[in-house]
Parts: C-alpha cells; sequence; structure tokens
C-alpha cells in the first residue's frame, strides 16, 4: 500500500509541477499583453543610473512573473548594443528582487487550512478565468481572463504538491533519509541541480514551501534549497548567453558570478553566526522568531531579503564585476571583425523572449532605418549641387546597410508576428510594417538616383545655375523638416505632426511644379540647357516621391487610431 502512495504521491508531484509551470507562461504571455506599452516604456528607460536599472528589473520581473524572462531580454539588448555590460547588470540584479513575489504570493496561499482556505478560494479563479476566455468577444477581456486563470491555476499546482508532500511526510522512510541531509553545500547543489532541470527558480522554491509546510524539511534545509535555486536559474541566461555575441555572454556571466557571489556570501555569514553562537542560531532560527507560527512566510521573507540583500551589498561593486567579466571574456580580433559587419540594432533573438517589447524594438529598428535613408538623400542632394564627390564617402555602404535592413527586418517581423503575448495594437502595428519598410527603402533608392543626375552632370561638364540651386536648397530644406515630423508623428503616434506633416508634403508638390516653371523660363532665356535641365527635372520628380514616401510612413498610425476607435 505504501510503494502505491508515494507513486501516487510522485504523479502528483509530477502534476502539480506542470500545472504550475503551465500558470506561470500563462500569466507571463497575458501579463505581457496587457503591460506592453508600460514594459516598452519601461525598458526605453534604461540609464546608467544604479537605482534605475535595479528598478526596472525588479518591476519588470514582477510584472511578466518570469526573472529568466528579463534576464535573456536584457541579455538580448546588450547583444544588440541598446544597453551597457553596466546598464544590464542593474537590470539583473533588480530582477532577482522581482522573483521574489511568487514565492509570497505561494507562501500566502499556504493559509488557512482549518476554514477554507485560501489556495482552494485562488483556485477558484481558474473557473472564473476560464468562463472570461471562452465567452467574451474582446480582446482585454481574455487577456485579463488569462491572468486570472493562470493565478488560480498557480494554486491549483500548488494544492498538487503540497498534496503530494503530505504523503511523502507520512513515510517515516523519507523523512529519515531528509532528515540526514544536512550538509548545506549538497543542499545547495540539490537546489541549483533540480532548478537547472526544471528551468523554473519559482518551482523549485514553490516545492520547498510545500516540503517545508508539510514537515518533511527543516527551515535551514528550506533556505540552502532556496540558495541553490537562485544559481540554478542562471542556466536560462547561460544558454541565451552562448547562443549570441561577446556582450551576451558577458551578460550571462555576470548574473552567474551574481548569483554565486550572494549564496557564497549568506553561506559564510550563516556559518559565522553558527560560529559565534555554538551553533545555536541560524538564519532559520532568526526567521522563525520573526515570523513565529508560519513557516511558509518565513522561507517567503528570507528568499526576498536574501535576494534584496545581495543586490545592496554588490550594487557599489558593479563596476568591479563588469570589469572582471571583460578580462575573464576578453575582446579578440574575429569580434571586432564580426561588429563592424551590418546587423540589425535593436533587435535580435534574445528580444524576442518578450514580444511587446520587441514590437517597441522594431520601432527604433524602423526610425535608424529613416534616419539613414534620409542622412543619404542629403548626401546625394549636396552633391548634385556642389559636384564635389567627396560627400559621397560611405554613401555605397549605406545604401547596403539599407538592403540589409529591409531583408532582415521583414524576416524578423513574420517571426515576431507569430509570438504569443501580442495586444490586438501590435499586431496591427507589426502589419503595417512591411509597407513602412518598403517606403524607407524607396527613399534609399531614389537617394541613389540622384547620385547617377550627379555623374551625368559631371560627365557633361555642366552645373545647375545660381538659381537653380537656390531652388534645390529650398526643397532639400522641406525634405529635411518633413522628416523630422514624419518621424515624431510615427514614433510618438502624434496626430498634431502627422498635420504639419501633411502640410509640409504640399509644400514640396508646390516647391516641384515651382521648379518646373523656372526651369521652362531659364531655358528660354539660355540660362540652362537641356541636358541640365533634364537632371533637374528628374531631381525634383525624386525629391516629391521622397516627400510621398516619407508621408506613407507618418500615415501608417492612422491604422492604430482606427484600431483603437
Amino acid at each position: 500500500m505504501a510503494v502505491i502512495d508515494i507513486i501516487s504521491a510522485i504523479l502528483a508531484l509530477m502534476s502539480g509541477i506542470g500545472i504550475f509551470l503551465i500558470a506561470c507562461n500563462m500569466m507571463s504571455s497575458n501579463l505581457e499583453a496587457a503591460s506592453s506599452q508600460k514594459l516598452k516604456k519601461l525598458f526605453a528607460k534604461t540609464s546608467s543610473n544604479k537605482l534605475m536599472g535595479v528598478g526596472i528589473g525588479a518591476v519588470g520581473t514582477a510584472v511578466i512573473q518570469s526573472s529568466g524572462a528579463t534576464t535573456v531580454m536584457t541579455i538580448g539588448f546588450v547583444n544588440a548594443g541598446i544597453i551597457t555590460l553596466y546598464q544590464a547588470a542593474t537590470i539583473i540584479y533588480g530582477a532577482n528582487i522581482g522573483t521574489t513575489i511568487t514565492a509570497q504570493i505561494v507562501a500566502l496561499g499556504m493559509f488557512g487550512k482549518n476554514a477554507i482556505s485560501s489556495t482552494a478560494i485562488f483556485s477558484a479563479l481558474v473557473g472564473i478565468g476560464a468562463f472570461m476566455l471562452m465567452f467574451s468577444k474582446k480582446q482585454r477581456t481574455k487577456t485579463a481572463g488569462g491572468i486570472i486563470a493562470g493565478f488560480g491555476m498557480l494554486f491549483v499546482g500548488l494544492s498538487l504538491m503540497s498534496g503530494s508532500m503530505e504523503t511523502f511526510a507520512a513515510q517515516d522512510s523519507i523523512k529519515t533519509f531528509l532528515a540526514r541531509i544536512e550538509n548545506p553545500i549538497l543542499l545547495v547543489l540539490v537546489g541549483a541541480i533540480l532548478t537547472a532541470i526544471i528551468q523554473s527558480s519559482s518551482v523549485m522554491t514553490s516545492i520547498a514551501l510545500a516540503m517545508l509546510v508539510s514537515g518533511l524539511i527543516s527551515l535551514n534545509q528550506g533556505i540552502m534549497l532556496t540558495l541553490g535555486s537562485n544559481i540554478g536559474s542562471c542556466v536560462v541566461a547561460v544558454m541565451a548567453g552562448m547562443t549570441s555575441g561577446k556582450n551576451a555572454k558577458r551578460t550571462a556571466l555576470i548574473h552567474l558570478l551574481f548569483n554565486c557571489c550572494g549564496v557564497f556570501l549568506f553561506l559564510i555569514a550563516g556559518w559565522v553566526i553558527s560560529l559565534v553562537s555554538s551553533g545555536g542560531i541560524s538564519f532559520g532560527s532568526i526567521f522563525e522568531k520573526i515570523f513565529p507560527g508560519v513557516p511558509q512566510t518565513q522561507l517567503a521573507m528570507f528568499h526576498t531579503f536574501f535576494n534584496t540583500t545581495t543586490v545592496v551589498l554588490m550594487l557599489p561593486l558593479t563596476s568591479a564585476l563588469v570589469n572582471t567579466v571583460k578580462r575573464l571574456i576578453p575582446d579578440t580580433a574575429s569580434d571586432i571583425e564580426e561588429e563592424e559587419g551590418f546587423k540589425l540594432h535593436y533587435l535580435n533573438d534574445n528580444i524576442l523572449m518578450n514580444a511587446p517589447v520587441a514590437v517597441g524594438q522594431v520601432k527604433n529598428e524602423i526610425r535608424r532605418m529613416a534616419g539613414i535613408a534620409i542622412e543619404n538623400t542629403d548626401k546625394a542632394i549636396e552633391t548634385i549641387t556642389t559636384l564635389n564627390f567627396d560627400n559621397l564617402k560611405g554613401f555605397k555602404e549605406k545604401e547596403e546597410e539599407l538592403d540589409f535592413i529591409n531583408k532582415a527586418l521583414v524576416e524578423y517581423v513574420v517571426r515576431l508576428s507569430s509570438r504569443k503575448g501580442l495586444s490586438e495594437k501590435d499586431k496591427i502595428y507589426l502589419s503595417t510594417t512591411f509597407r513602412t519598410v518598403r517606403d524607407i527603402e524607396r527613399i534609399g533608392d531614389y537617394a541613389e538616383n540622384i547620385t547617377e543626375y550627379a555623374y551625368n552632370l559631371k560627365e557633361s561638364s555642366q552645373t545647375f545655375s545660381q538659381m537653380a540651386k537656390q531652388e534645390i536648397a529650398d526643397l532639400k530644406e522641406k525634405l529635411d523638416l518633413l522628416y523630422q515630423k514624419a518621424m515624431e508623428a510615427y514614433v510618438n503616434e502624434d496626430f498634431s505632426a502627422l498635420n504639419e506633416a501633411n502640410i509640409l508634403e504640399e509644400e514640396i508638390d508646390d516647391i516641384k511644379d515651382k521648379m518646373e516653371e523656372n526651369h521652362i523660363q531659364r531655358l528660354g532665356q539660355g540660362i540652362c540647357t537641356p541636358t541640365v535641365g533634364a537632371q533637374y527635372l528628374s531631381l525634383s520628380s525624386n525629391a516629391e516621391r521622397i516627400a510621398d514616401h516619407l508621408i506613407n510612413v507618418a500615415k501608417s498610425i492612422r491604422s492604430l487610431h482606427n484600431q483603437n476607435q
């Protein structure tokens, strides 16, 4: 009979872990969708301020309920060059604080064993969330239902795990075996290995809580398992870092060293406390006195205390940690060559871990692409008016980069569009990016056309008249203003900027018509030749088309506005 009970308990434990993991994933994806705009703004505020980085990591992890996702996303930002190693370190510190929220939630669910338990109350949320998911037609309600159902499933999984632990606790042989495992190093290793296998420190901590409440392990044993889970949680970051660039590997190593240092410091501190008190005081006894009679709270509070204290201790040493990692993983000649190649600046595979944030980075990449296109346009116009071809240094390389971004960005957006956690607005935005990217790429093509007209002028040994040059300068000034307003409208979804951009585009149309009229007059007066006139008219026509493509980019925000109606 005991064997059957143990097998049933093992199956219940596996079921509980599975449901808990699904619940975490369900909550994470729906929380990302619900808070996508806030997450984008949050991670856009990365700065060199230590506390800002810690706050971003803590809040971001608390929101999406996954320190692993936050860390992998941070690795993606570092790999893309969006943030520095220093900034990444502080975000990782904050992620370690944010992840303690899950343990607090689980501990809360273990109260009320004699009356209606909080686990039973919270588990009922699964039904409420399921009804919202099944019968609501509004996306926001469905997302809220997913969050509620996921939250409830956390406690269903917890209930199964706790029940299995009670079965184990009834077996004297198991209790005796676990009681013999007192070596702190061994317990830390067990916690680290199990967490690495499960790939979730939240699940490992929850198992430790369930074992503690059922009497299978002591508080000190639970503390050591929790310390080990912090080391094991680094496996996700290490795996992400190994498949990315040099800075990504450094970020993963920062995460590993930070967590290992924290565990090491607490092990030493625990040993010193035990030595001074002749074994009478330990972290377990301290927290038992602070929170008497509630073992689940004792362990959850230690988890929060440990992670917060580690951050406080390591924060002043961040620069030293970053420099150490740079020495351990130095730059090589091949790394420098790799950096020199074309790449998406704001996007990579790691950022896909958080789809809503990746959407914000797509917008940044498009803004960068537009900047390259207008830079080439300015160079081309300056060259055709001065016939100084030194201005075209780097022009061809920038044009090749535009072609690369065009292809790479479209492929990335296709992959991103299939990810979970995207809001309806995000999906509509991504659908508009294909045309936007094409519009910007066409601006680059027209800039290239203008350089060809410049070469034609040079071959004919002719140049524009002073009047024509002034008209071109006026046209260029309007184009630059239009670019600024179009980007302001596009990035900020600013309809007042869009209205200004529309006015500028109409003014460019008028300038183009006026240029044609003036050209005919100069041609009749003999000031301009047909050869020069052909290049002049082609230039004005291309400039008008560039303006059309810029206004197309700005007008794409109308799709988002219509979606919100």
